[in-house]
């Protein structure tokens, strides 16, 4: 099978906006300060166009490493056009989230933690990295931003 022609740079970024912006899940990575082991969950997300917002029970283990490490990397698509992103995170309280930002991820999600009884976290995380490829003919210049900046305009 023969790849379709790689993306240029501004295409891929363009692609992986649009992937944030329409996408409702990720996988999200992290790992246990301790033993390092390691921890992976789907969970819904809101892209405000600088950072994600996710939200998890206050007592799982992704919540315990986030807050631990302040760090994280989500997987959005597929394996043949995969975002890869790895970022810094804040730990946000119910308190500490503006109603805006509870109104709009519960709209974009269809899932509003702000109504259930047991306690949820929120999270924010601000990506560091940012690397999107579909095939091989890719991987090269897979890297959309590093250092917390974009390569493209």
């Amino acid at each position: 099978m023969t790849p379709p022609p790689a993306r240029p740079a501004h295409q891929r970024k363009h692609d992986t906006l649009h992937r944030l912006e329409h996408d409702v899940d990720a996988w999200v990575a992290t790992a246990d300060p301790g033993t390092g082991e390691p921890y992976m969950v789907p969970l819904s997300f809101l892209w405000d166009g600088a950072t994600l917002l996710l939200a998890t029970a206050a007592a799982s283990p992704t919540a315990a490493n986030l807050q631990a490490n302040g760090k994280a990397r989500l997987g959005l698509g597929t394996t043949r056009d995969v975002v890869l992103i790895e970022g810094t995170v804040e730990t946000l309280r119910m308190a500490d989230l503006s109603t805006q930002a509870g109104d709009a991820f519960a709209a974009k999600t269809g899932f509003d933690p702000r109504e259930l009884a047991s306690p949820y976290l929120y999270f924010r995380v601000r990506p560091q990295r940012v690397q999107a490829w579909r095939e091989v003919n890719e991987l090269d210049e897979r890297d959309l931003m590093t250092g917390g900046r974009w390569h493209v305009e």
